[in-house]
């Protein structure tokens, strides 16, 4: 996969190979930082539960606690990153995901890149480099984002697609190409966008090959559309 140098308004374009382009939404400076807050305050509320727990066990729980404080703020991130489809729970909950710049999932060198990189970020104090990178950069990256080539994106929910009208399918009269069968199905699933009018005129253009009356060719138009998908 390939991406474009330049993203176009506020969307990131990638070309995969088989020549399709992706529209990427990058996230924010704010939606980032909320998600970065709430994983912060996620891990703050583990350690201090475990220290309270880890407590009770003297110098060994305090050797435990010291060795589990590295894994949680060096290892939190990165894992979720990379198991869980580019998404922290603060990600999650802000329907943000990590990948590559190509679109494709982030990887265990790219998390762990990006990750480790924070502390460049956080120089000289509270996260300014991070800011002024994320703020300059037209998809949005800080420096971890630019040595590691990931980018955090929004991630968009999948939509359903619209219902067929209930009615009783039908076998095409004539072979359909690729083409006449996408139009078909496209007129079935948005009439409900369409006014009845627009419908029957629509309809009527395919009255003469269809061999049925105008008045009739909607229902056979939806007839067809149905079976078009098969048994459901």
């Amino acid at each position: 996969m390939l991406a474009t140098a330049r993203p176009l308004d506020t969307r990131f374009r990638v070309e995969t190979p088989e020549g399709i382009d992706l529209l990427l939404r990058p996230a924010g400076l704010v939606p980032r930082a909320l998600a970065f807050a709430i994983d912060l305050a996620i891990r703050g509320l583990a350690l201090l539960a475990l220290f309270f727990l880890l407590g009770a066990l003297g110098q060994f729980g305090l050797g435990l606690g010291a060795i589990l404080l590295f894994l949680i703020n060096w290892w939190y991130m990165v894992l979720f990153e990379v198991l869980n489809q580019g998404r922290t729970p603060g990600k999650q909950w802000l329907g943000l995901r990590v990948i590559h710049d190509d679109g494709t999932p982030v990887g265990w060198a790219a998390s762990l890149t990006r990750n480790l990189l924070r502390f460049v970020d956080l120089l000289p104090f509270a996260y300014a480099l991070g800011i002024l990178s994320c703020l300059s950069h037209p998809a949005f990256k800080r420096l971890g984002d630019i040595a590691a080539g990931t980018l955090v994106v929004y991630r968009d929910s999948a939509t359903e697609r619209p219902a067929l009208p209930e009615t009783e399918p039908l076998p095409p009269p004539f072979p359909l190409s690729q083409g006449e069968q996408r139009a078909l199905l496209g007129f079935a699933e948005r009439r409900e966008q369409l006014s009845a009018p627009r419908r029957a005129e629509l309809a009527a253009i395919l009255a003469e090959p269809l061999a049925v009356a105008p008045e009739q060719a909607e229902e056979r138009i939806n007839r067809i559309a149905r079976g078009l998908l098969g048994p459901t």
